[in-house]
């Protein structure tokens, strides 16, 4: 192939990846489709809409209420000894009533603001609830197909292994034991493909339902990324903010405000109620006059309770004891919101320490894979050795990526207790976590693996791209992530390009992929 073709062939690789990585749907992006999506948030939405009429309504009732009406009727007067009177009559009426002391209206002006309050509260807690669901969604999914690609790698490491097993045993230079063991550790890692496929699908089917789309792939984890800090660094300030400012905490606060305020109606019922009234009826409507008369009346009453029986006592002692039951939840909820931040913080913490060991461990496993495989091609370790170390190194990198996920989202939990978790903090979050190398947020994709003309596609390691590797070799794959995505896939002289994943597997050509072994050998 000319060389005019082989950087076609590379610049379309290049393409595919690119339009892969723009394709990728970040954490910002689901959340906020989750937020526009969910049905019980904007159910609550409603609901918070109808709480802010209380305070309307509460105040008409301590307003003027004027009434008019017209009506026409027919009197027939009847008088013994005397001739009948019959005759039709229309007239219309207005009334005037004003309030001029009701406490337990009153009471119920008050109390509407913390109806209205309580609405405002109640979504605010739904929509925090949408976005941690939301995130937690979006950190098993990619938790779950960086297993799939982990055993994915896996596999096709022990494909390599064990075709090259069967020619050395084939030209005497293996044993029947150790191809049997081969291939009993293939099928063990062909069980493993299939749970994680098994488990990748609950994970994007709960995605999906969140947002109401699925997603062409999720931006990953930069290999660059810190953890987030925290602002206070001590357990006891997040725990103090908890117990004052989380959503369950101010529901209770505003339940309790409204039970005093229901025993405070309750002892009004004992309270004298004073009403003025005025009306002005024209033409006598109704009043059985015969000449048309204008009525004009105004009065001043007072309305006091004297005796109901023993009503007012019970409504007043269930009230107190309604009050009562709501001190109580607000001091549970108090004390839950300081243990959740307590634990969340705690979290946090151990997540970070953890991630920083994983990393270490990583780095170490690395090492350790690339000096097995030297001892393998020295003939001082067996091939065994390369795959247990293999084996070794993208578990531990599976779980330095799982610990990420896990930290974050103790974070956010953390930040939810403490009502502080809003689109503004997770874009904060999104950004920290998937631009830390400049932006290159690039989408997992899980790629078929086939051969064509003597090359095997075989997908990297998590968070990492596509290789190529030679038929009949038992080198595995370079992780391709972070910084290593500039630099080429090293084994032995020789070197193989890297070809970064795109969020969809595309269906590379043979030709370039044609080029690339050309290019190799």
């Amino acid at each position: 192939m000319s060389k005019r073709a082989w950087a076609g062939a590379i610049v379309a690789l290049a393409g595919v990846g690119y339009a892969g990585a723009a394709a990728a749907v970040d954490l910002l992006a689901v959340v906020e489709q989750s937020i526009d999506h969910d049905a019980d948030l904007a159910a609550f939405g409603a609901s918070s809409r109808a709480a802010r009429e209380a305070v309307p309504k509460a105040r008409a009732a301590l307003l003027p209420q004027v009434v008019g009406g017209w009506g026409r009727a027919y009197n027939n007067v009847v008088t013994e000894g005397l001739p009948n009177t019959h005759y039709w009559q229309s007239g219309w009426t207005v009334q005037l009533t004003q309030p001029v002391f009701d406490w337990s209206r009153w009471t119920a002006y008050k109390q509407a603001d913390f109806v209205q309050a309580r609405g405002a509260v109640d979504w605010a807690r739904a929509r925090q609830a949408v976005i941690l669901r939301s995130v937690q969604a979006y950190f098993d999914e990619l938790a779950a197909e960086d297993e799939l690609t982990r055993a994915n790698d896996y596999a096709a490491a022990l494909d390599l292994h064990l075709d090259a097993l069967r020619r050395k045993r084939e030209a005497g230079e293996a044993t029947v034991i150790d191809v049997r063991e081969a291939e009993a550790a293939r099928q063990q890692a062909q069980a493993q493909q299939q749970d994680a496929r098994d488990d990748l699908q609950p994970k994007r089917l709960a995605l999906e339902h969140l947002t109401g789309q699925p997603f062409a792939g999720l931006s990953r984890v930069s290999d660059m990324a810190g953890m987030p800090a925290l602002d206070p660094q001590d357990m006891e300030s997040w725990a103090s903010q908890a117990q004052a400012h989380d959503y369950d905490v101010q529901l209770k606060q505003v339940d309790k405000r409204i039970a005093e305020l229901e025993v405070e109606k309750a002892r009004a019922a004992r309270l004298p109620v004073v009403n003025l009234t005025a009306s002005h009826t024209p033409a006598g409507a109704a009043a059985g006059y015969l000449r048309p008369t204008t009525t004009n009346t105004a009065m001043l009453s007072v309305t006091i309770p004297i005796f109901e029986g023993g009503g007012a006592t019970a409504t007043i002692d269930e009230k107190l004891a309604l009050e009562d039951k709501a001190q109580d939840e607000l001091m549970a909820a108090t004390r839950a919101a300081g243990a959740g931040a307590r634990e969340y913080w705690s979290r946090f913490r151990a997540g970070v320490a953890r991630v920083e060991m994983l990393s270490r461990l990583v780095q170490s496993s690395r090492a350790a894979l690339d000096a097995t495989r030297i001892g393998y091609r020295v003939g001082s370790r067996p091939s065994t050795d390369v795959l247990r170390a293999s084996d070794t190194f993208f578990a531990n990198r599976r779980d330095q990526i799982r610990a990420r996920y896990a930290t974050v989202v103790a974070l956010l939990q953390l930040k939810a207790v403490a009502a502080s978790l809003d689109i503004d903090e997770v874009a904060r979050v999104n950004e920290l976590l998937l631009n830390a190398d400049g932006g290159r947020a690039v989408a997992n994709a899980t790629v078929d693996r086939g051969a064509v003309n003597g090359a095997q596609v075989r997908p990297a390691a998590a968070g990492g791209g596509l290789a190529l590797a030679a038929p009949g070799t038992t080198t595995l794959l370079h992780v391709v992530s972070g910084a290593d995505r500039e630099r080429p896939v090293t084994e032995g002289n020789a070197q193989m390009p890297a070809v970064v994943s795109g969020a969809q597997a595309p269906k590379i050509d043979a030709d370039i992929l044609r080029a690339l072994v050309a290019i190799r050998r």
